[in-house]
C-alpha cells in the first residue's frame, strides 16, 4: 500500500492518482480491489466516494456500498457481520453480492431494499467505520476524509439529514469519536485528506 505522503497531491490531481494507484495494485478481495472511505460524519465521505466512482467508471467497473445501508442510529457499528455475509465473503469467492439495505425514509431505518451486483473491478466501501480493523488485508487503499471542525461537521450533517436528526447526530459523533480512537482508523489510513 502507498504511504499517505505518496498520495498527498493537489485536489485536481488526487482522484486521478487514486485511480492509478488502485488499478496498479493487485486485487485483495477475490478479483476486486477494495477502497474504504472513512472519517467523521459530515466530512464529505459520500461526496468523495461518488467522485471516485465517477472517476473509476471511465476506466474500470466500480460499485459503491455505503455503510448507511447497514448502520442505524441504535447500532452504528455492530452491523458488520451483515456486510461480511452479504458483500465481502461472496465477492472474495467471485460471487455476486446480495443484501438488504436500510430504507431511511421512515422514522426508523429498516433493511428492506434489495441490492445485488456482480464482482466489480473496484468496490468503494464508504462511511463511518468502513476502514475498521476487520477489513485489514482485504483493502487495496484506505482513505480518511476529515473536516476538522466538529461543529461544522454537525451542521453539515444536520443540513443533509434535517433538523430532526440533530440529537441523533450528536450521539453519533460521540460514538464515532470513541470508535475511531479504539480502532486507530486515521493512523492506519493510506490516504488522509482534509476538507473544508
Amino acid at each position: 500500500m502507498p504511504s499517505p505522503d505518496a498520495l498527498r497531491l493537489a485536489d485536481r490531481d488526487w482522484l486521478a492518482s487514486v485511480v492509478k494507484t488502485v488499478l496498479a495494485a493487485p486485487p485483495a478481495l477475490g478479483s476486486t480491489r477494495l477502497i474504504t472511505v472513512d472519517g467523521p460524519s459530515g466530512s464529505g465521505k459520500s461526496t468523495t466516494a461518488v467522485e471516485l466512482v465517477a472517476q473509476f467508471a471511465q476506466v474500470a467497473g466500480a460499485e459503491m456500498v455505503p455503510t448507511d445501508h447497514f448502520a442505524t442510529w441504535d447500532d452504528p457499528f455492530g452491523w458488520w457481520p451483515r456486510l461480511e455475509v452479504g458483500v465481502l465473503q461472496p465477492l472474495s469467492r467471485g460471487r455476486a453480492a446480495r443484501y438488504l439495505a436500510n430504507d431511511w425514509t421512515g422514522d426508523k431505518p429498516t433493511p428492506t431494499v434489495n441490492i445485488s451486483f456482480q464482482p466489480p473491478e473496484v468496490l468503494i466501501l464508504e462511511g463511518v467505520s468502513a476502514g475498521r480493523r476487520a477489513i485489514t488485508g482485504r483493502s487495496t487503499l484506505s482513505c480518511w476524509i476529515e473536516l476538522p471542525d466538529p461543529k461544522a461537521r454537525l451542521e453539515r450533517a444536520v443540513g443533509r439529514d434535517g433538523e430532526s436528526s440533530r440529537s441523533y447526530l450528536r450521539r453519533w459523533q460521540e460514538a464515532e469519536h470513541i470508535w475511531f480512537a479504539a480502532q486507530g482508523t486515521k493512523a492506519e489510513a493510506d490516504l488522509i485528506r482534509y476538507v473544508d
